[in-house]
C-alpha cells in the first residue's frame, strides 16, 4: 500500500499530540482560580501557591528538554514520542488524587519530564519528514497544536469542571494521550528512507534536497559541550531564554488574570480565553507560510527564518506596550485587552515556530533533537524565573508584568541577530 502525501500525514499526529499536551498542562492553570480553597489556601496565597506548583513542572520541563531530546536522537521518533506520552498521560490521571500542594507538585514534576519529549521529538521527526523548504509550514502546523490544545482545552475543561468536577477532569483527558498512540505506532513505521507506505515521488522530493551534503551516518555527533562551543546554538539558546516566558505568562496566568481584572468566573473564563489562542494558531501557520514563501523566491532558510522573527518580535513588542500603557483604561474594555493578548500571541507563535526550526537548518540530522532540547532547556529556565516573579508583580496591578514582557521581546530579537554564527556555511553541510 502506497500513501501520498504521507509526511503531511506524521505532522498531522504530532499536532494532535501537541493539542493533547496542552491540553494537559493548561488543565490545571484554568481549574486553580477555582479550586486552591479546597486545599486550604487563603486568597492571599493562590498566586504563590500556582507559582509554587508550576516551578515543579518548570524544573522538571526543564530537564526533560535536554534528557528526552538526546532520547530522541538516540531511539528514534516513533518510540521515543511513544513513551513520552504514555508517561505524560499516566501523570496528568494522577492529578485527580491530588491532596495537597506536595503530591501536586510531585505530579506535576511528573508531567513536566514527560511532556517536554513533545518539543524535541516534534522538530527532529519535521527534519526527517520534510525539505528545509517546507520544514517551517511544518513547524508551523505542530506550533499551532499548541496554540489549539489551548483553543479547545478552556472551553472543555470548564465545562467538564462545571458538570464533573476537578478529579474527573484530568482522568479523562490523560485518556486522550492513550487513545493517540493507536494511529501513531500505525502510520509512523520508520523513517521516510525505509517507510513502506511512502511513495517514490515523495521519498525523492523529501530526500533530494539533501543528497549533496554529507551522509548522515558520517556527519558527526556532537556532545553537549562540543555544540556549547558554537555562537548558533548559544543563538537559539538563548533567544528562547527570553521569548519563551511570554508565552508561558498566558498560557499560566490568563484565567488568574481575567478572574482578578475582569472578575470572570469559570465559565467566563472559558467563553473568552481561548480566544487570544486561536489567533495564536493562525499566527503560528502564518509565520510558516511566511517563512517557506521567502525559500522559495531565493531566500537562504537562516534569512527567511530571521525576517518571520522580527515581524513576530514587531507585532509583539507593539501589543504588549499598548497592554502595559492602557492598564487601567483597559479593565473597562476586555474585548479590547482580549484582542491585544490575541495580538502578542499571533505575533509569538509566527516567529517562534520559525525559532524553533533553526536547529534543523543549523545542524545535521544527529544533533538536532539535542539542540532543540537545549533551546527548550533554556526557555524553560527562563519561565521559571519570569513564574516566581509573577505573585510579587502583580501584588496591586498587572502592569509591571507586561512592561517586563514588552522587554523581553528585543533582547530574544538581538540574541538572534547577532549572536547567530556569520558563517554561512551551515553547520549540517559541514
Amino acid at each position: 500500500m502506497k500513501v501520498k502525501g504521507l509526511r503531511w500525514y506524521i505532522i498531522g499526529l504530532i499536532a494532535l499530540s501537541t493539542i493533547i499536551n496542552y491540553i494537559d498542562r493548561s488543565a490545571i492553570n484554568i481549574m486553580w482560580p477555582f479550586i486552591y480553597k479546597e486545599f486550604g489556601i487563603a486568597d492571599a496565597n493562590s498566586k504563590d501557591a500556582l507559582a509554587f506548583i508550576t516551578t515543579f513542572f518548570m524544573v522538571a520541563y526543564a530537564i526533560g528538554q535536554t534528557v528526552t531530546g538526546k532520547l530522541m536522537d538516540a531511539i528514534g521518533t516513533r518510540l521515543g514520542m511513544t513513551i513520552s506520552i504514555i508517561a505524560w498521560s499516566i501523570s496528568i490521571s494522577l492529578h485527580a488524587i491530588a491532596r495537597s500542594l506536595t503530591s501536586f507538585s510531585i505530579f506535576r514534576s511528573m508531567l513536566g519530564i514527560s511532556e517536554a519529549g513533545n518539543w524535541p521529538g516534534a522538530t527532529k521527526s519535521n527534519a526527517e519528514w520534510f525539505p528545509s523548504k517546507e520544514r517551517a509550514i511544518a513547524q508551523g502546523i505542530f506550533g499551532a497544536g499548541a496554540a489549539l490544545g489551548s483553543v479547545v482545552a478552556l472551553p472543555l475543561i470548564a465545562f467538564s469542571f462545571h458538570a464533573y468536577g476537578w478529579q474527573v477532569t484530568f482522568l479523562y483527558i490523560g485518556f486522550l494521550g492513550l487513545l493517540w498512540i493507536i494511529p501513531w505506532l500505525i502510520v509512523n513505521k520508520t523513517t521516510p528512507d525505509k517507510h513502506p507506505w511512502i511513495t517514490r515521488e515523495e521519498q525523492d522530493h523529501i530526500l533530494q534536497p539533501v543528497t549533496n551534503a554529507p551522509a548522515t551516518a558520517s556527519a558527526k555527533a556532537y556532545t553537549w559541550r562540543e555544540l556549547l562551543q558554537f555562537r548558533n546554538t548559544w543563538s537559539i539558546i538563548s533567544s528562547r531564554f527570553f521569548i519563551d516566558p511570554v508565552w508561558w505568562m498566558f498560557v499560566t496566568w490568563l484565567p488568574t488574570f481575567l478572574k482578578e481584572q475582569f472578575a470572570f468566573d469559570i465559565k467566563q473564563v472559558g467563553a473568552f480565553a481561548w480566544v487570544p489562542y486561536l489567533f495564536a494558531a493562525i499566527g503560528g501557520l502564518a509565520g510558516g507560510f511566511y517563512s517557506s514563501a521567502r525559500i522559495k523566491k531565493g531566500a537562504s532558510p537562516s534569512e527567511a527564518r530571521k525576517n518571520a522573527i522580527t515581524i513576530g518580535c514587531i507585532v509583539m513588542l507593539v501589543s504588549l506596550a499598548a497592554i502595559a500603557f492602557y492598564m487601567d483604561q483597559l479593565k473597562d474594555h476586555v474585548n479590547i485587552a482580549i484582542g491585544l493578548i490575541s495580538l502578542t500571541l499571533f505575533g509569538f507563535q509566527f516567529l517562534i515556530n520559525n525559532l524553533q526550526t533553526l536547529p534543523a537548518d543549523y545542524f545535521n540530522g544527529k544533533n538536532v533533537g539535542i539542540v532543540s532540547g537545549m533551546g527548550g532547556t533554556s526557555a524553560v529556565l527562563g519561565t521559571i524565573i519570569l513564574t516566581l516573579m509573577v505573585p510579587s508583580l502583580t501584588r496591586t496591578s498587572y502592569t509591571g508584568l507586561f512592561i517586563l514582557a514588552a522587554l523581553l521581546v528585543p533582547l530574544s530579537w538581538f540574541c538572534i541577530m547577532f549572536i547567530v554564527s556569520k558563517n554561512k556555511t551551515l553547520i549540517v553541510t559541514q
